[in-house]
């Protein structure tokens, strides 16, 4: 179900008010010389994050054609062309947002990654746009060229941890990075055994449980660690819908300060959402499966 857009306005706006204080720091930057621009923080994250809301799949046209005719007398809006240089000062507020966001860990967490594509594999050697950021590496789909996205979920689907990362980071150096705040049990799969780091988060309240590899000696397992770890498809039902209508993974960018900005909305547009992927969810499909 979409956010009706004036309730996800008030929602920002009612964060920008009640943080002032903390973003005094944001807000008294700096600015490039230029025309001053006539629209509010509020209504610039509102705009980029209604993008990810709605079933448009081009920025241009949905401003162009949502907003410019349908919110002309809600907003002072200026041009697609100078809103577009609006986007990268929306970062820091949507990093702050998405943080006001995460869900506490409550005990019992799936952990995952997902590759992000910054262009086509035949571009990598012309590509310029991420040069420094985005790295070459393989997944079980193949070859890409770009970043990672990390997530820590909970059982109700809601993030509690997200970061990003080098193509080619080891994704268990960057689980622990994201260990702050988060104890209990946490599930991943096969690519985050290593009993280094198993050792490591069992010092602080985390147990890491995986599948084993192929010749590994089997161990003796509870019955619901085997039934959780049986639903860690759910995180990549969530990964899937984050991912949904290729608006989060672009091949495209000019930017990339606009591309974290539109990944940070999507990633804040899935939290806001109230018919998130979870557990009671995954069970209601596999019961009608079975009836089926």
């Amino acid at each position: 179900m979409k956010m009706d857009f004036t309730e996800l306005y008030c929602n920002i706006d009612d964060f920008i008010k009640n943080n002032e204080q903390n973003l005094l720091s944001i807000t008294n930057c700096k600015t490039k010389p230029g025309p001053k621009n006539s629209l509010s923080v509020s209504e610039i994250l509102t705009i980029i994050i209604g993008y990810h809301n709605s079933s448009m799949d081009c920025f241009k046209n949905y401003y162009n054609k949502i907003i410019v005719p349908l919110h002309y007398h809600d907003f002072k809006l200026v041009s697609y062309e100078h809103f577009t240089k609006l986007i990268g000062s929306a970062l820091a507020y949507l990093t702050l947002f998405l943080n006001n966001l995460l869900e506490k860990c409550t005990g019992t967490s799936f952990v995952d990654s997902t590759s992000i594509a910054v262009c086509k594999n035949y571009r990598i050697y012309s590509h310029k746009v991420f040069d420094g950021f985005a790295k070459r590496s393989k997944t079980t789909k193949g070859w890409f060229f770009g970043l990672k996205l990390h997530l820590i979920i909970n059982l109700d689907g809601s993030l509690v941890k997200a970061s990003f990362s080098y193509g080619n980071k080891d994704d268990r150096k960057a689980l622990r990075g994201m260990t702050k705040g988060v104890f209990g049990k946490v599930f991943g799969d096969r690519g985050y055994i290593s009993k280094e780091l198993f050792n490591d988060l069992m010092q602080e309240n985390i147990e890491l449980i995986t599948r084993l590899k192929k010749g590994m000696k089997n161990i003796l397992m509870p019955i619901m660690d085997k039934i959780l770890l049986l639903k860690r498809t759910l995180i990549e039902t969530v990964i899937g819908r984050i991912k949904l209508l290729d608006k989060f993974e672009h091949s495209r960018h000019r930017s990339p300060v606009n591309a974290f900005s539109h990944m940070m909305a999507c990633l804040i547009n899935y939290q806001l959402l109230d018919n998130k992927p979870s557990i009671a969810s995954l069970i209601k499909l596999e019961d009608l499966a079975m009836y089926n």
